[in-house]
């Protein structure tokens, strides 16, 4: 199944203010965002964003995501006036129930015997907003994964771990020791937590120059094949007219 992308956004002309120097600011402690969106050679500073990320009853996965998302950035947009922030969220979705993040080691048992051998859905959203102007663009990105069928005392060493109590689902695709994935249909990145080429076509929209190859960055920073290899035909504005974006502050 291929990446679903469903764009969100404001009106999202480049910005005027391209002549000023701003900074990017990513609204989340996460590492592996971290790791991510260095992978777009962006100068970028860390500010974990405070949001509920419970989900309203009968609120769709995919509302879920794109809220929070937003909620993230405008979070921290209160904290940075100035500056481009980008956010991120992303649920496990499996048979219509959302799984965020495991409340304890317990629930992360319980996480991961449900998902054990079975398929899922994975909804990331990621938002980059000016805060300055308030233009914005939300995307979301739908994958497809199948766990194999790990025993009992693999999930009671990987819980053991700790890796698994901070990520949706409570597994990471990515984690060697435990590799809980045995396919996967759509973005890697998204299903890590970042999906890089949405994330840069969310930041061109607001007016931020990505001068890389976004899917060689991609494939480089998940050793994964990135599902948006299609990135040069389908945003060659990035480089068409650079002067026309703003640079990032270093």
């Amino acid at each position: 199944m291929p990446s679903r992308e469903i764009v969100s956004s404001t009106e999202l002309s480049v910005n005027e203010r391209h002549a000023v120097n701003v900074s990017l600011v990513l609204a989340s402690g996460s590492p592996r965002r971290r790791e991510l969106l260095a992978a777009l050679a962006l100068p970028f500073t860390v500010a974990a964003a405070e949001v509920d990320e419970r989900q309203i009853p009968g609120e769709p996965p995919v509302e879920v995501v794109q809220r929070l998302s937003r909620a993230k950035a405008a979070a921290v947009a209160c904290r940075y006036p100035d500056a481009i922030i980008v956010a991120a969220d992303t649920v496990v979705v499996l048979d219509g129930v959302v799984l965020g993040k495991p409340a304890d080691a317990e629930d992360a048992v319980g996480m991961l015997r449900a998902l054990r051998g079975r398929p899922h859905l994975v909804y990331s959203a990621v938002t980059a907003l000016d805060a300055a102007t308030g233009q914005e663009a939300t995307e979301v990105s739908e994958s497809c994964v199948w766990m194999r069928g790990y025993s009992d005392d693999e999930i009671a060493a990987y819980v053991a771990s700790g890796d698994p109590l901070d990520k949706a689902g409570a597994y990471a695709i990515q984690y060697r020791g435990f590799a809980p994935v045995s396919r996967f249909e759509g973005c890697y990145a998204s299903i890590m937590g970042l999906p890089l080429g949405h994330l840069a076509r969310a930041l061109v929209r607001v007016g931020v120059a990505v001068l890389v190859d976004v899917a060689r960055a991609c494939e480089a920073a998940t050793g994964a094949a990135c599902c948006l290899s299609d990135w040069e035909d389908s945003c060659s504005v990035r480089v068409a007219h650079p002067a026309a974006f703003r640079q990032l502050r270093r």
